[in-house]
């Protein structure tokens, strides 16, 4: 089945703006015009693709055409790009779609974005535990996950390791860990959440007490609020250490316990089939992940 490129283009601006009036800014068209080829395309397919609504969303056959729309436009620059073919100025770039992690996007991603011209960044943000199902159904085009195996019709490079450190102000040590650290205050300490896919905390605990526990918790998404948070003696949570690193060492911040910091993997996965139109950003993420994770050491060092 064969789609008309206007209608795909009208599909993927709605779903992205939110509405039929932004959609028809963008495209230099009427809202009537917008809603004239989404219904056309609606017939096309036999089935609603946009969910009318403050924002307007779309079904998960919208996401998915939407979604095509965008990697075929990515592709059509690659190939434009190849043959030298005149690029009309007035062509917006083409959108992108990748799924990170918040600690990512806050402490290195964005060199990445920066030094890879030529997209509009849509990023989606997820826990690194769950990015990898935005690729699973095609929702994105890559992804930052903590899984190193590949997802089906994916390329997985792997990034390194991101350093968390369980932290804590020390107007807080001294109110809830006076004592020292043990199970007990640990389960009556507010601790800091991400949100409900956070489980960097529990992990922390259960492998330096073998227990599960689930102290009382503030949820903060926000990478920045989330180590601010920490500063102001709220609770403790574990923060990035590329991003604490000057409150470590200004003692605005300290370790619940030493040499217990945590290392998460991070993987790089891409969808086979936009992967030589991404090789840019790929060269990108790798060259910035290098500079600011733990990388494994080389075989024989």
């Amino acid at each position: 089945m064969r789609f008309d490129p206007n209608h795909l283009s009208a599909l993927a601006s709605v779903l992205r703006l939110g509405s039929f009036e932004a959609a028809a800014h963008s495209l230099f068209v009427t809202p009537s015009a917008v809603s004239q080829r989404i219904k056309a395309l609606e017939e096309r397919v036999g089935t609603v693709l946009v969910k009318r609504g403050l924002p307007c969303t779309g079904t998960e056959a919208g996401l998915r055409l939407a979604k095509h729309a965008e990697d075929v436009a990515v592709l059509e620059g690659l190939v434009s790009q190849e043959l030298a073919l005149d690029h009309n100025s007035q062509d917006a770039p083409p959108h992108l779609r990748i799924a990170v992690n918040a600690d990512s996007l806050a402490t290195w991603f964005i060199t990445a974005m920066a030094a890879t011209p030529g997209f509009l960044f849509d990023l989606v943000i997820d826990d690194q535990d769950h990015s990898a199902e935005w690729l699973k159904r095609g929702e994105v085009s890559a992804a930052i996950t903590s899984h190193s195996a590949p997802v089906a019709g994916c390329n997985a490079q792997p990034l390194g390791a991101m350093c968390y450190e369980a932290s804590a102000s020390p107007t807080f040590m001294t109110r809830w860990f006076r004592e020292g650290l043990n199970p007990t205050r640990l389960a009556q300490a507010p601790c800091l959440v991400f949100n409900a896919k956070d489980g960097l905390q529990q992990r922390w605990i259960r492998q330096h007490f073998d227990q599960d526990i689930t102290p009382p918790a503030h949820f903060i998404p926000s990478t920045q609020g989330f180590a601010d948070a920490a500063k102001a003696g709220l609770g403790w949570g574990m923060n990035p250490v590329n991003l604490i690193e000057p409150a470590l060492r200004s003692g605005a911040l300290v370790p619940l316990l030493p040499n217990s910091a945590l290392q998460v993997n991070l993987t790089w996965q891409v969808s086979r089939v936009m992967a030589s139109a991404l090789a840019p950003l790929t060269k990108a993420v790798l060259s910035s992940a290098k500079q600011h994770l733990i990388q494994a050491p080389r075989t024989g060092e």
